[in-house]
């Protein structure tokens, strides 16, 4: 009986350019569609010009984000000529009411809107069809359940919510990305463990709200291995928890909006479970500004949760981020930020001077101030937020802290670059890392070290490994 030799598949794979603007909750979305094409065989280029597509995932929240967009959608377009758009200015409308970038680009091949995997591979199988013998279970670079990651292989995003209910007047987030919708609790904390057993030294929790995490499921009960778990902030930081301490690894919390809830998690931070670190968009401290801005918490009481947080634990550190400027805040309400920001010792702090974007409801609202008004206050803001964050980081100085390392060129025997539990990547600042005293000491990215504080540099620390 003859045998028919089965020949391998010659034909190249197709590739896809791929660029991702915007937030982690946005990087989150590049990754579920680079694991998906990645599953059924398309390979990812690093050009546009050596591409068959390009995909752009864009940002659309303030105008800076809207114009880097479009520039780079126009880049693609002038490179590739095949270009597809997907992400949270696929979702917005221009002043004529048609979709803003079919306005700008009507040349792209499919708009899509944020978190649509689905229509986004619909679009690609349209414009370059799936090769014919995709290894459909295997995965190259990814961490198994958790998918393909886009950040270093030592740390990742963990999206666990899509959405927002709130309807804060400067925000045009929830008419993007719809209303709060979390992830089932098993699905979030296979991905976790996924990710520890892949080599994930540091998790990142993300969403838009993290403190309403199963509001809309009305903390519904899930299931992990078998056993209960409630769809709720404070159990999932537990669980966690729980799944990175065989690891030896970091949990730390982002978008925590200040709920008297909060106060639960607090005690997983002093034992150790999460980091002691909250990333809280207070984004004001005056409270006619607060109700102006229609924000879910108020500002009288942040000081006093501020307090009782620290007190609970000690090591907390806190982040956030600030509007100046906003419509109607008058020099009086300005100047009780200032003095919010000097009596809450905010660790990190970032500010926007108001963006007027359009659609935001915040526009109608009287008193638009000047831009040049809007500027010179934040410039004012980040003066005092550095002369309080400059201070707080001075206090570290002679103590020795566990540091993450993010880059370490020869095994660091020069030095390196890395992170303490105070800092989140890409946003916060670093620990420079000099050249060991010990000859024997290495470093290595992805693992941590013990190292000494001897100095501070602008926004950044200086240590000595031990």
């Amino acid at each position: 009986m003859s045998e028919t030799a089965v020949l391998p598949n010659t034909t190249p794979a197709p590739k896809v350019g791929f660029v991702s603007l915007g937030c982690p909750k946005a990087l989150t979305d590049s990754e579920l569609i680079l694991t998906q094409l990645s599953a059924e065989g398309y390979q990812t280029s690093k050009t546009f010009e050596g591409a068959d597509l390009v995909i752009v995932n864009t940002c659309g929240f303030i105008d800076d984000a809207v114009k880097e967009s479009l520039d780079t959608i126009g880049e693609a377009l002038a490179a590739n000529g095949k270009v597809i758009v997907t992400g949270c200015l696929g979702a917005r409308a221009g002043a004529s009411g048609d979709n803003l970038v079919r306005q700008m680009h009507p040349s792209v091949l499919a708009v899509t809107g944020p978190h649509a995997t689905q229509e986004v591979m619909d679009a690609v199988h349209e414009h370059l069809p799936k090769p014919h013998d995709p290894f459909i279970d295997l995965v190259p670079g990814a961490f198994g359940e958790a998918g393909v990651k886009l950040t270093p292989r030592h740390y990742a995003y963990l999206k666990i919510s899509e959405g927002c209910n709130h309807r804060c007047t400067f925000c045009i987030i929830p008419s993007m990305r719809g209303d709060l919708v979390s992830r089932p609790i098993g699905d979030v904390l296979k991905e976790a463990r996924a990710l520890f057993e892949g080599g994930v030294k540091e998790l990142l929790v993300i969403s838009q709200d993290t403190s309403a995490y199963g509001v809309d499921t009305k903390y519904r009960t899930g299931f992990f291995d078998g056993r209960p778990v409630r769809t709720r902030m404070l159990e999932l930081a537990q669980a966690l928890g729980e799944l990175a301490e065989p690891h030896g690894a970091w949990v730390r919390l982002h978008y925590v909006y200040p709920y008297p809830s909060v106060d639960e998690v607090i005690p997983l931070m002093a034992s150790g479970r999460v980091l002691p670190y909250l990333d809280v968009p207070f984004q004001h401290s005056h409270p006619d500004v607060l109700r102006r801005m229609k924000r879910p918490a108020s500002g009288e009481r942040n000081l006093e949760r501020l307090q009782r947080w620290r007190e609970a634990c000690p090591e907390l550190v806190v982040r956030s981020t600030f509007i100046a400027g906003f419509p109607g805040e008058t020099e009086a309400e300005f100047e009780h930020l200032l003095d919010f920001m000097r009596e809450a010792r905010i660790d990190r702090a970032g500010c926007f001077a108001y963006s007027d974007v359009a659609g935001a409801v915040a526009n109608e609202l009287p008193g638009m101030l000047p831009l040049e008004v809007r500027e010179e206050r934040r410039a004012r803001f980040m003066a005092v937020a550095e002369e309080v964050s400059a201070a707080k980081l001075r206090e570290r100085v002679g103590a020795t802290m566990q540091v993450l390392v993010d880059s370490a060129p020869a095994l660091g025997r020069k030095g390196g670059v890395g992170r303490s539990y105070a800092d989140a990547p890409e946003i916060d600042g670093v620990v420079r890392l000099l050249a060991p005293q010990k000859i024997s000491k290495q470093l290595k990215v992805g693992e941590f070290t013990q190292a000494r504080i001897v100095d501070t540099q602008g926004h950044d620390l200086v240590a000595v490994p031990v």
